[in-house]
């Protein structure tokens, strides 16, 4: 299909007004593109535009942008490396495409996390961490971790520089301190004062001749300091303070006491004087005074979690440990000992209670209370000790348990003790994941692991008030600039509400994508490609317009900004719009339109029917009637932000739990609720946030949570084997004639079976080439040729086709050649209906995206049989949707309810939130200005609360009008 419009002018869509004529200096070219199923495209991409790229699911979009473009663009900087770096991937091949030309440097910012590391933060992501620790090393203000006394090293020049400060006149008496804070006579200590030539001492803050000391109390502690010189400050006594100060440091190891009187704060002086006398302690080591505790000089790497000289050497720099729970121990305190509050314990045998007594009763007996005693009677303290012993002869709870689980030899009662550990706050760090040393250096009074847990907006402001002395700017001010840089722009894309010690893997794929988007723009890097994936996920419509400023900004820079999207917003502001289709896998691949958002038209442009609203998603005629009778509440929830919140979900409808980003949806949904029926209802779950109560589970037997967590890790993971498909089609190929010729069995087709798989790649198709300096590498296996099958297992076919053949097929194409075959044929016409039929049955799970993996999950249930109470909860669902898929997607989850099934979907798409039967919505903003339901109610209620930022873009919905 040829481009339409292709260099018309602006049509009254808010883009912008005019364009210039693109010449070929300005454009990448691409000719002949066939990855995946492009169907030998031609096309001509602006540069320094915002362009985006749009379509059905699976028509194309990724394997121009991701799989062609940025693809070469990779291959590209690896021919740059050195021969050495390059022998590790002379593998890789060029993208199947004729010519790409024109192309610049390209970055890839998609929406599949990278490998799930808890020491990546949004700090670190962003580089932020990096400056962040530049600061602390160059102007962070040591304190001692014990008594906390600021530590300060200066040389001798910079102590009488910060002396020759003080009005001249002022009376100054230098001192090498001797002893601090320690009991004893000390007469060793003024013989070696009297040898040393001196003739005056300060004993415990008196001035006295060194041959009139009394004899000191012993138990008592004492300061001694050895005066070395007493100076009225004039204007050529530099020499001689000098002088002083070198004694003093020499004699004082490294410690020097400067004692001045100070007459310009006479409020402070006693009755009849005119000033006060104030001590200055001076270092020129890092070292305590106080606790004679010696730091080594500040480095960055002393603020790295990272790093052994940084991290806490009890969680190795993670911030928590996997140990016994306390809140498991003991879940109940109302419980006494003797009435099982020992949650491990309860059902031992008779010989175990005895030894688990045993352990106990003398700490018991000592503390005050007996076995009956309910354990919320005790006091904190004693309660403390029960779980973390005293220090003594009992070791604790927590010890015990810990000692039981290393050493016991069953194997199910190890798996039982296990249920009680997690992920525990690191009790020597707080959590802080530094040592000491480092957690006690402060900038304005803050650490930098109090610095990183504040929100980005919180974090802004903090930096924004932030002043350095004078001679500090030099430093200062530039790490400041450049860490300001990166918190504008987290907050110009919404990610405002995130703290910055946020662990990277908790966060969703957009918010992943925006933080890693605040490191490009913070670079100023010009005249680079930069390909997203999506960057609009998780994103709430309200702040869909601060996005695109933020890539606006990004292309103002000089850069070509290419995005894979479906949102509408953004499809309406593009300088470009590139439409794929017309519809997916090999009923795609061509380009059916391509011009200004508003030129795109025709029927074969379903994304320009959308647009000009000739196709829509229509609101409910009428929505369900749900009882407020039967539905499950779940109160008092105070996970993360949730301030306290109490929520009914009624039962047997479609319900969305919406909200800005961070107002609390996935706190509420997939780490309370979820975790909370999944225990009710037996099964294993980790431990829920924090609530009250959970009521009306009774009306639900089966909790199903389809969320977008990858369906498998490696490349032997794919859609027929997650779905089940694949064993049913097993039994097909062992069902043939050849194969019980050959004695071939179902194991056979399995090309995780060393009898039929190709044992060069180990049945993978491609092999993993590591790399010490960039990510694993994977090519496709030369013996096979990626078909994953040994030769003789390929030369058995099911009409004409091989297994092979049939894992190249799409699932469209396999429902069909499969449909006299029932198991089959459910399992694969539940994808299709999710709008999964363009996929590869053997397509890879790794290279799937987390909306494809959550439909896969979906159909998988689908083709199962449901009792008509199940509870089914998805997690942003329309991930990766076209508007033709989101309708699809609909219909499958009505269909759903339809059956009597109650599905919560958390979602941000006001096309699903306006199909909906009932909202819940949070907010009114995220991070710590969240966490209240702002409205509940059906979705015309819902849109007449002004509080409600999902109530304002609903409303012109609902009445018919357009975004």
């Amino acid at each position: 299909m040829e481009s339409t419009g292709r260099f018309m002018n602006a049509s009254s869509n808010g883009g912008p007004k005019s364009r210039p004529i693109y010449d070929e200096e300005g454009l990448i070219r691409i000719r002949g593109a066939r990855v995946h199923n492009l169907q030998n495209i031609d096309v001509d991409i602006p540069r320094q535009r915002f362009v985006v790229i749009t379509g059905p699911s699976g028509s194309g979009k990724s394997s121009l942008a991701l799989d062609t473009l940025f693809a070469e663009g990779q291959r590209q900087y690896i021919e740059s490396l050195s021969v050495y770096a390059r022998q590790f991937l002379d593998q890789m091949e060029r993208p199947d495409v004729d010519l790409i030309d024109g192309l610049q440097p390209t970055i890839c910012i998609d929406q599949r996390p990278t490998a799930a590391n808890p020491r990546s933060t949004v700090a670190t992501v962003t580089e932020i961490y990096d400056y962040l620790r530049l600061l602390m090393a160059r102007l962070g203000q040591p304190h001692c971790y014990q008594c906390d006394t600021p530590i300060c090293q200066q040389t001798p020049d910079e102590i009488r520089e910060s002396l020759q400060e003080l009005p001249l006149g002022t009376k100054l008496m230098l001192m090498a301190p001797q002893v601090r804070g320690r009991r004893g006579k000390h007469d060793d200590v003024f013989r070696d004062v009297r040898k040393a030539g001196f003739v005056r001492i300060r004993v415990d803050g008196a001035v006295m001749d060194i041959d009139d000391v009394p004899e000191l109390e012993p138990r008592k502690p004492h300061n001694i300091e050895a005066v070395i010189d007493r100076i009225v400050l004039r204007e050529n006594s530099a020499g001689r303070l000098a002088e002083s100060i070198q004694l003093a440091v020499r004699h004082g190891e490294g410690l020097v006491v400067a004692c001045y009187y100070d007459e310009e704060n006479p409020a402070e002086a006693p009755e009849g004087a005119k000033g006060v006398w104030r001590d200055r302690l001076f270092s020129t080591l890092y070292a305590c005074p106080n606790c004679d505790i010696s730091y080594e000089e500040l480095e960055p790497r002393t603020f790295s979690f990272n790093s052994p000289y940084g991290a806490c050497p009890q969680c190795d720099g993670l911030g928590w440990r996997t140990e016994f729970d306390p809140e498991l121990v003991l879940p109940d305190v109302s419980l006494s000992l003797a009435g099982g509050a020992v949650a491990p314990w309860k059902g031992s045998t008779k010989r175990a209670a005895e030894k688990q007594r045993e352990a106990l009763d003398d700490f018991v007996t000592k503390s005050g209370f007996d076995w009956e005693t309910p354990l919320d009677q005790l006091t904190p303290k004693s309660l403390d000790r029960l779980l973390r012993g005293d220090g003594k002869k009992f070791l604790g709870l927590l010890t015990l348990l810990e000692k039981e689980y290393a050493t016991t030899t069953s194997a199910k009662r190890q798996q039982t003790l296990a249920t009680f550990r997690g992920k525990v706050r690191c009790a020597a760090c707080g959590g802080a994941r530094l040592r000491p040393e480092a957690a006690s250096v402060r900038v304005a009074d803050k650490a930098i692991h109090e610095i990183t847990a504040l929100s980005v907006a919180e974090a802004r402001t903090f930096f924004h008030r932030l002043k350095f002395p004078r001679k500090m700017k030099p430093v200062g001010d530039p790490l400041r600039e450049q860490i300001e840089r990166r918190l504008e722009f987290l907050e110009k894309v919404g990610a405002e509400y995130l703290t910055l010690d946020r662990a990277a893997d908790t966060l969703s794929g957009g918010e992943l994508q925006r933080v890693r988007l605040a490191t490009g723009i913070g670079s100023g890097l010009v005249g680079v490609c930069y390909v997203l994936d999506e960057p609009s996920i998780g994103l709430h419509p309200r702040d869909n317009q601060r996005l695109i400023d933020a890539l606006r900004d990004l292309e103002r820079l000089g850069n070509t900004v290419l995005v894979v999207e479906h949102d509408e917003a953004m499809m309406r502001q593009a300088d470009e719009l590139i439409d794929f289709g017309p519809g997916s896998g090999k009923h795609g691949g061509r380009i059916v339109a391509q011009g200004r958002p508003g030129e795109l038209g025709g029927n074969y442009s379903l994304t320009g029917r959308y647009l000009a609203g000739e196709l829509k998603i229509d609101v409910p005629a009428q929505r369900r009637k749900l009882a407020k009778t039967r539905s499950i509440s779940i109160e008092g929830v105070r996970t993360n932000n949730l301030q306290n919140v109490s929520v009914r979900f009624p039962l047997g409808g479609l319900i969305c739990v919406t909200g800005v980003s961070g107002s609390g949806k996935s706190s509420l949904v997939n780490e309370t609720l979820t975790p909370a029926l999944l225990r009710r209802l037996g099964a294993a779950a980790p431990k829920p946030g924090p609530h009250d109560s959970l009521r009306g589970v009774s009306a639900v037997d089966k909790v199903i949570e389809i969320d977008q967590a990858p369906i498998g890790r490696t490349p032997r993971s794919n859609a027929a084997t997650y779905t089940g498909a694949h064993d049913e089609i097993r039994k097909v190929f062992a069902g043939t004639r050849e194969a019980r010729q050959l004695g071939f069995r179902a194991s056979r087709f399995s090309f995780n079976a060393k009898s039929g798989r190709c044992e060069a790649c180990q049945g993978q198709g491609v092999k993993k080439i590591e790399m010490n300096f960039l990510p694993d590498l994977y090519v496709t296996c030369d013996e096979c040729h990626g078909r994953r099958y040994n030769r003789q297992t390929l030369e058995v076919h099911y009409r004409g086709r091989s297994i092979a053949d049939v894992l190249e097929m799409s699932v469209e194409e396999a429902t069909e050649f499969f449909e006299n075959f029932a198991p089959i044929h459910r399992l694969l016409e539940g994808l299709c209906a999710v709008g999964l039929g363009y996929l590869p049955l053997g397509q890879p799970s790794t290279t799937l995206s987390g909306g494809e993996a959550q439909r896969i999950k979906l159909a998988t249930e689908l083709a199962r049989v449901d009792t008509g109470k199940t509870l089914y909860l998805l997690d942003e669902p329309t991930t990766g949707l076209h508007f033709d898929d989101v309708r699809r997607l609909l219909e499958v989850l009505q269909r759903l309810v339809d059956r009597g099934n109650t599905v919560i979907v958390i979602e941000h798409h006001l096309d699903v939130i306006k199909c909906a039967d009932w909202l819940i919505d949070l907010g009114p903003e995220g991070g710590a200005g969240g966490g209240h339901v702002v409205a509940e109610g059906a979705p015309e209620e819902v849109a007449q609360v002004e509080a409600s930022h999902t109530g304002q873009c609903l409303r012109p919905l609902l009445n018919g009008q357009h975004l």
